[in-house]
């Protein structure tokens, strides 16, 4: 098995479930004219958050980790009938790209995009008593995703869905003794969720066009 034919599979896999979408498209070129990291989720990725966002029927969504919008113009769109998107990015610049990226789609109405560290962000809607969300998307520092899951599920209600991205770490994850910061800040959040007594969860491999990771899925009780 191979990077290449991961790569190839999800070519074919997405002749079968994406259909041509110039916003989509134009965001990821946006993200490489910018040169910014090539992190964002793949098309049958974004597509899966969309159809779980979906089937929830979420009207409030969380997402922590914006970049230049893919993800957030996917679920965004998932959004019932006077839904709202609530997106945390740290990086000016990013927001910035993102902010155009949602325009071009027409999703400026449904999406908040929030400039700020997502520690001191997720409090902030706390204290503004924000109602709870559907439906919440982390894709950011993994070195700090046990405090943003925590204050998620607080920001949750019972049936909610919380995904967090990026927790397999091309199986480093499962090295104990593995020091790599990311690595560790995966392994803090797990020991989290199994001790977790608010959700049920499940943590699920991929192999895509990104490589070897994976994601955590949980349920809010």
């Amino acid at each position: 098995m191979s990077q290449d034919l991961w790569t190839f599979v999800d070519e074919y896999i997405n002749g079968i479930v994406i259909k041509p979408d110039e916003a989509l498209d134009a965001t990821l070129q946006s993200a490489i004219e910018a040169q910014l990291p090539p992190i964002s989720v793949t098309p049958a990725h974004g597509k899966l958050l969309h159809l779980i966002a979906s089937a929830a029927g979420a009207r409030r969504i969380l997402e922590i980790g914006t970049l230049a919008g893919y993800s957030t113009i996917w679920l965004a769109r998932a959004l019932s009938a006077g839904g709202r998107l609530i997106t945390i990015e740290a990086n000016e610049t990013h927001a910035s790209i993102a902010r155009a990226n949602i325009e071009r789609a027409g999703l400026a109405e449904r999406v908040d995009i929030r400039l700020g560290a997502a520690l001191d962000v997720l409090p902030q809607l706390a204290a503004e008593r924000q109602p709870p969300f559907d439906f919440t998307f982390v894709d950011a520092d993994r070195t700090r995703l046990a405090e943003y899951f925590d204050l998620a599920v607080r920001l949750s209600r019972s049936g909610s869905v919380i995904i967090v991205d990026n927790v397999v770490r091309k199986g480093a994850v499962a090295e104990a003794s593995s020091n790599e910061p990311n690595v560790v800040g995966v392994r803090r959040f797990n020991d989290q969720l199994k001790a977790d007594t608010r959700v049920d969860a499940t943590i699920v491999q991929t192999v895509s066009a990104k490589g070897y990771d994976g994601f955590a899925m949980a349920l809010v009780k």
